[in-house]
C-alpha cells in the first residue's frame, strides 16, 4: 500500500503561499505611514499637509493592503486544516493497516 503526499504537499504549499501574501500586505501596510516631524522642523500650532499626488505615488492603497493581508491569514488557515486533515487520513490508515 502506498500512501500519497499530495495533499501535505498542497496544504503546505498553500501556506506558504499565504505568508507571502500575508508578508507582502504588511509591507504594504508598514510603508503607508506618513514620516514623523520632528519638533524644530515645524511649530506645534502650524501643520503640514501632505501632497496627495506624491502619496498616491509611493504608497499603495491601505484598503488593498488589508484585504491581501485577511485573504492571506484566510489562506494559510485553510491549509493547515487541509494538513491536518491529511495527518487524520494518514493517522487512520495507518491505524486501520496495523
Amino acid at each position: 500500500m502506498q500512501i500519497s503526499g499530495n495533499a501535505f504537499s498542497a496544504g503546505l504549499s498553500g501556506i506558504q503561499a499565504g505568508q507571502r501574501r500575508v508578508d507582502q500586505a504588511a509591507s504594504e501596510i508598514a510603508s503607508n505611514t506618513l514620516p514623523v516631524q520632528q519638533p524644530s522642523e515645524t511649530p506645534p500650532t502650524q501643520q503640514v499637509e501632505p501632497n496627495p499626488e506624491a502619496l498616491a505615488n509611493r504608497q499603495p492603497d491601505l484598503a488593498e493592503s488589508l484585504v491581501g493581508l485577511t485573504q492571506g491569514r484566510n489562506e494559510v488557515q485553510a491549509s493547515a486544516r487541509v494538513v491536518e486533515t491529511a495527518d487524520e487520513v494518514l493517522g487512520t490508515l495507518i491505524d486501520t493497516r496495523a
